[in-house]
């Protein structure tokens, strides 16, 4: 005999075996017992919660020579032709695969006939919303009125796609999602049947990851024993499923909070070097983060050791429940961009380098220096993965991306900087200078009070240019080798000419407005990297583009 899958050999043969649907199997034994079977019912719900097992059982339990308290006795000759699937009254049928009106026309032609050796002619219709409109419409009728030795058995994953006339006819059952206790207690015996050895941790991350669904905390557990070793562990599992240790989860989360990108990229380079999946390590960084916060509210939380609570216990000591639901959010986000990105590497490590850099605090005389980690992690970052990227042969295409990339994120952190709300503590107080002179002898002057108050986008913007007085009230700012679109953007926000206008008034001690005068017959206008190329010079920083 050939091997059986364990899902299939441990299906269950009556309804108290069956796990977490007892609202259901109650009702329906109820009715077999009572003698008010319907001709027509509808189990829906997700998958591997017993929607198939249940239709199973019933068809037999209404079949039984020797029913037993609405159980089928599993014994007889009509019950035991069910379990093989000799006996043709008892009728199995795929509706993703025979989905078509001749399907159905053949179904009304049989259901004429007596069955030939059960009591009733039952019809198992499983994907059943996998049936076409003309489908339904040919099962209408008979499934509205049958013979009264015909009942018709519907199971889907999707009620919402069956036409309601469908839905009518039908006794509907919800199966609902199956517990992680009742997860683990049916793996406890499957695995005491078949003398596997596994901790309990290992049964806790089995029905975790099987989402409510025990075919596939089954079809977990059987993947573990595959190896010929009936032991199963914690460690295991996760390297079986691509899930990363929770240590490196722990490090990579530590960072974010302390804003170390380093650390945090590091690890990050670790676990995708040990082949894990980068939509498995955002899910279960999300999961510690919530974990994180659910210890912060309530002091408690499940599927740790002492040594990792501590861990946890330290990080919720150390941060506030704002920022670690900011986090979650952001990690949200970054899930959608990467389902739409061709490159999840760089899209994901911009997301770390982004969080490991928002400024909270009021001191911006670190801003340089994270804006130099930006950049040296986003052009020499390399990674060993099938997916990685590399310096000596990284494409045009992903160039431009990590320059996108690098653009957006020094522009957040520094709008960040710039964006003073009434619910920061402490506001920054900017250095002001005393100003003498022309106007071209204290322009310089200003674009340093701007670099040192933090306003480094509209500083960037600004190197390189020139004023003079044009008139009385006006000053103009000349752009000698042009203004780009991203630039002109950033110097016509209002609160950037304002910022202006107010420096270049109190330096001329009296009011005055501002004017930009670009060369427009000069068609060498500066890029955005060079900007960023001057800035980087200026403040001593590597500054290198990639082409």
């Amino acid at each position: 005999m050939g091997y059986t899958a364990l899902y299939r050999k441990f299906r269950p043969l009556n309804f108290s075996e069956m796990v977490g649907q007892e609202h259901i199997t109650r009702t329906l034994k109820n009715q077999i017992i009572a003698n008010r079977v319907g001709h027509a019912y509808l189990f829906n719900g997700g998958r591997g919660t017993g929607k198939t097992s249940a239709a199973k059982i019933l068809a037999r339990a209404i079949n039984c020579l020797n029913p037993k308290d609405g159980e089928p006795c599993n014994e007889c000759e009509i019950c035991k032709g069910a379990i093989s699937g000799s006996l043709t009254d008892i009728v199995e049928m795929d509706a993703a695969s025979n989905n078509s009106v001749e399907d159905i026309r053949s179904i009304r032609e049989e259901v004429n006939f007596l069955p030939t050796k059960a009591k009733y002619r039952v019809y198992i219709i499983d994907e059943v919303h996998m049936l076409s409109t003309g489908a339904f419409n040919a099962l209408l009728k008979t499934l509205e009125e049958p013979p009264e030795h015909v009942k018709f058995i519907l199971a889907t994953t999707e009620p919402q796609k069956l036409p309601a006339t469908i839905l009518s006819r039908c006794q509907r059952f919800d199966f609902k999602r199956i517990s992680n206790q009742d997860i683990i207690k049916r793996l406890e015996i499957v695995c005491k049947e078949s003398n596997i050895e596994i901790t309990k941790e290992a049964l806790e991350i089995i029905a975790i990851l099987s989402e409510g669904a025990m075919r596939d905390a089954l079809s977990i557990l059987e993947r573990c024993i595959q190896d010929g070793e009936n032991k199963i562990d914690e460690d295991k599992i996760k390297d079986l499923v691509g899930i990363p240790k929770i240590v490196f989860i722990h490090d990579i989360v530590e960072a974010i909070i302390n804003y170390d990108v380093d650390k945090a990229l590091i690890t990050v380079n670790k676990v995708l070097e040990d082949g894990k999946d980068i939509s498995n390590l955002l899910w279960e960084i999300i999961k510690y983060i919530k974990d994180i916060l659910l210890y912060k509210a309530t002091n408690n939380i499940e599927l740790y050791s002492e040594d990792e609570k501590n861990k946890v216990k330290k990080i919720a000591e150390e941060v506030e429940k704002e920022r670690l639901i900011n986090l979650v959010y952001e990690f949200s986000e970054l899930e959608n961009k990467m389902k739409f990105s061709t490159q999840k590497v760089i899209v994901f490590q911009a997301g770390i380098i982004k969080l490991c850099n928002q400024l909270t605090s009021s001191d911006d005389s670190n801003l340089e220096e994270r804006i130099a980690k930006i950049e040296k992690y986003l052009r020499n970052n390399t990674i060993n993965t099938n997916n990685s990227i590399s310096r000596n042969n990284i494409s045009q295409q992903t160039n431009s991306e990590v320059k996108v990339a690098y653009n957006n994120t020094v522009t957040n952190v520094v709008n960040k900087e710039e964006k003073k709300t009434t619910t920061t503590p402490k506001a920054p107080k900017q250095k002001t200078s005393s100003y003498s002179g022309n106007v071209k002898e204290y322009w310089p002057q200003i674009l340093q009070d701007l670099k040192q108050n933090g306003k480094i986008v509209l500083y960037t913007n600004l190197l390189n240019t020139q004023a003079r007085e044009i008139n009385d009230m006006t000053v103009g700012i000349e752009f000698p080798n042009g203004l780009t679109s991203f630039g002109k953007t950033v110097l016509e926000k209002q609160e950037n000419i304002k910022e202006l206008t107010n420096l270049v008034s109190m330096a001329s001690g009296k009011p005055m407005n501002i004017k930009y005068i670009t060369n427009v017959g000069n068609v060498n206008q500066v890029s955005e990297e060079k900007n960023i190329g001057d800035l980087a010079k200026e403040s001593d920083i590597p500054f290198n583009v990639i082409e």
